[in-house]
């Protein structure tokens, strides 16, 4: 690592605050471009309700509507939106995605939205909406593909809407299906349809992800959006490879681009959630989907990351293996949890001497090393050191971990149930060299807008 960065005690304060007016039970938030002269935002979706979730075990009726808000970086609300009955309160119902489809320097902000009130769950009247960033007023409104027909709750309900760049040109697409048929769909920046991708469920391979990293693996300038194990260039729509096809049919919950800057290399690393009975559950593959390491032979693998904790700025990767989830109106809960931490790019084994459960990776200081910070609902979270010593608390929940200030070092975005939404930071932040590569590296701008459409909070922790 570069030395210009002396070590210095963090002074974790709030940069930014705003209350919400109302009681926050989930929110999920991404960094918003305004265009020259104007100041930093995030668009913040939220609801007083715990996320809601698909799956007919975890699903329950909510008791508020989901609103979408944007907000300067001084704490200004600049408009405020109320989607109303007919949007279901979660993730997968409701992606949210800053993205400048048009190519003039300003984000637009596309959502699913559904036009049938009465219905929340009639996804014929469900559609694509892009909305006018500096107003909060709808610009347009596409059909959202239904292309499952009869399908379980959990399965029909797997929405994503996220974006990458063919040779600088803007591409959206628009997604369904984590688990069983899955469809993605690429868009013009007109929203003529620019391809079609079909998955059939009785397909070889692997599912889908909770995550959906984009990447440019070949460094050809033609992105790639990583559906599971799967690598799908967005120029038309070509499944590029699919790691251990005839090995693995479940889903990952992660999977994680992670560079190797000394070699400038790509790998990707992968905690695999579903087809228990295939094995290994955790891996890392090559920038071809060629397996480099695997370990762990059974179990649910629920989440993980990599991060930059090891001397010289070496990459740690985290999986955790549960016994059993629960997730409702009181939120989601783990049970006989186990931890694995491994060097990335070797697979050997690295045990850190403290936990990370629950932990996200964030470079609050700017010195190129990872801290972790583990936000507590209701209550006190940590921030701690790659040495899992404690360096000061935030309050909330985290929603977001990025450089999204005009200032030094990542913030770390989090809200707490009575509504306040703070931005922490550190004031004696200051970046060094390798963090400002961080910032100007493609792959930060592509996955850190990825906040509010899919499970991709630890993206760039692999960067």
């Amino acid at each position: 690592m570069s030395s210009d960065v002396a070590p210095r005690p963090i002074d974790l304060r709030p940069a930014m605050e705003v209350g919400l007016g109302q009681q926050v039970g989930q929110l999920r938030a991404a960094p918003v471009e305004l265009g020259a002269g104007h100041p930093k935002a995030v668009v913040a979706a939220y609801c007083a309700d715990f996320d809601v979730d698909p799956y007919i075990e975890m699903f329950f009726f909510p008791g508020d509507t989901l609103k979408l808000a944007l907000i300067a970086a001084d704490g200004r609300i600049l408009w405020r939106r109320d989607l109303g009955r007919g949007v279901v309160p979660g993730m997968w119902f409701c992606p949210v995605l800053p993205f400048d489809l048009d190519g003039d320097g300003v984000d637009e902000i596309w959502f699913v939205n559904n036009l049938d009130a009465d219905h929340p769950l009639g996804v014929s009247h469900y559609c694509l909406e892009r909305v006018d960033a500096h107003t909060g007023k709808t610009t347009g409104q596409w059909p959202w593909p239904d292309l499952g027909g009869q399908q379980t709750l959990s399965a029909t309900f797997r929405n994503f809407v996220l974006g990458g760049h063919v040779k600088g040109e803007p591409v959206l697409v628009t997604a369904q299906g984590t688990y069983g048929s899955m469809f993605l769909q690429g868009w013009r920046p007109d929203m003529r349809p620019r391809w079609k991708l079909t998955i059939d469920r009785d397909q070889p391979g692997a599912r889908g992800s909770h995550m959906c990293p984009i990447t440019d693996l070949e460094k050809d300038g033609v992105e790639e959006v990583m559906w599971g194990e799967r690598c799908i260039e967005l120029d038309t729509g070509t499944e590029r490879f699919c790691a251990d096809r005839d090995v693995y049919r479940g889903h990952s919950d992660i999977i994680q681009p992670v560079l190797d800057r000394t070699g400038d290399r790509w790998f990707l690393y992968t905690c695999r959630e579903g087809d228990r009975d295939a094995s290994p559950r955790v891996v890392l593959f090559d920038a071809a989907g060629d397996r480099l390491w695997g370990d762990v032979d059974t179990g649910h693998m629920d989440m993980g990351w990599v991060a930059r904790l090891g001397e010289g700025g070496r990459q740690v990767a985290m999986a955790i293996r549960i016994g059993h989830k629960t997730c409702g109106p009181t939120g989601r809960f783990h049970e006989d949890t186990e931890e694995f931490t491994y060097d990335a790019l070797t697979g050997e084994k690295r045990p850190l001497g403290f936990s990370v459960y629950r932990t996200l990776p964030v470079d609050l200081d700017g010195d190129g090393y990872h801290e972790l910070v583990r936000g507590v609902p209701g209550g006190d979270g940590e921030v701690l050191d790659r040495h899992g010593r404690t360096l000061g608390t935030i309050r909330g929940t985290v929603a977001m971990a990025s450089k999204f200030l005009d200032r030094p070092g990542e913030q770390v975005l989090a809200f707490e149930r009575d509504g306040t939404l703070r931005a922490w930071a550190d004031g004696n932040a200051r970046d060094g060299e390798e963090a400002m590569a961080r910032y100007a590296h493609p792959f930060y701008k592509a996955n850190q807008r990825l906040t509010s459409s899919g499970s991709n909070l630890c993206a760039l922790g692999g960067l």
